[in-house]
């Protein structure tokens, strides 16, 4: 009965959750179209199939991801041996991005209008290649951010001295450049931090800053996201710039 409560709870905190774009779309439907959705039947079965799914990958997440993932870290800083923590961030950061649904969308639509850009000698047969090459790029890109991120934290270096280089050079590339690259690379980035691997950042950093005595979960324990959203932005750019000469 407990688990019973806890999932209607859940359920409950997620149509909360959901309730802001539901009126919105809502509204739209009714004062912009001005009419009822053709199959209301349809949309109503699609959106609580939603709302339940949401609520399971949620629910899912805080059972078996976040405390796996706390005391994966937890056990691994109390061996003592860096290279198995950074290891095992790199194999966090790639595996978690590359199931990422949204980064998979990305990618796809990505290598869909790099195959219709005249200005871009790709094939259709290359398709699946091309999405394949961002959708993993991007997740190693993401991989060696979160070890740079542990690496940060075991150090106490200041996030500062990695965020503002690293946006700064995106930015001055932005400014330069009208070229499409840029903008996937700046969609591939925000793409690659979403519900799946966020969360687990979170618990990385936090937990590894809370068992080191030095640290601050606090100050220490934040700042693997950003880093986790501009390391594929920068590797993006950089293989624009060898593959194809330039962005």
């Amino acid at each position: 009965m407990g688990q019973i409560r806890e999932m209607l709870t859940a359920l409950r905190a997620t149509a909360r959750d959901m309730s802001p774009i539901l009126a919105i779309l809502a509204a739209f439907q009714l004062l912009v179209v001005g009419a009822p959705p053709e199959t209301p039947g349809a949309l109503l079965l699609g959106l609580a199939s939603a709302l339940v799914g949401l609520m399971l990958f949620v629910r899912g997440l805080e059972l078996s991801l976040f405390p796996l993932g706390e005391a994966l870290t937890d056990a691994i800083v109390r061996t003592g041996r860096p290279f198995w923590l950074l290891l095992f961030a790199f194999a966090l950061g790639f595996g978690t991005t590359a199931a990422e649904p949204a980064l998979a969308a990305v990618a796809g639509e990505a290598a869909l209008a790099m195959v219709g850009d005249p200005a871009f000698p790709a094939a259709e047969a290359q398709l699946a290649a091309l999405t394949a090459q961002i959708r993993y790029g991007v997740s190693v890109g993401l991989g060696l951010a979160l070890t740079l991120g542990v690496w940060r934290i075991l150090k106490g270096w200041p996030l500062m001295w990695f965020v503002l280089p690293g946006y700064g050079v995106v930015a001055l590339v932005a400014l330069v450049s009208d070229a499409p690259f840029v903008a996937v690379a700046l969609d591939a980035g925000v793409a690659a931090t979403s519900a799946i691997n966020v969360p687990l950042m979170l618990a990385l950093g936090i937990g590894l800053a809370g068992v080191l005595r030095s640290r601050n979960p606090l100050v220490d324990g934040f700042g693997l996201v950003v880093l986790a959203s501009l390391a594929p932005m920068l590797l993006f750019l950089s293989a624009a710039f060898l593959l194809v000469g330039g962005v």
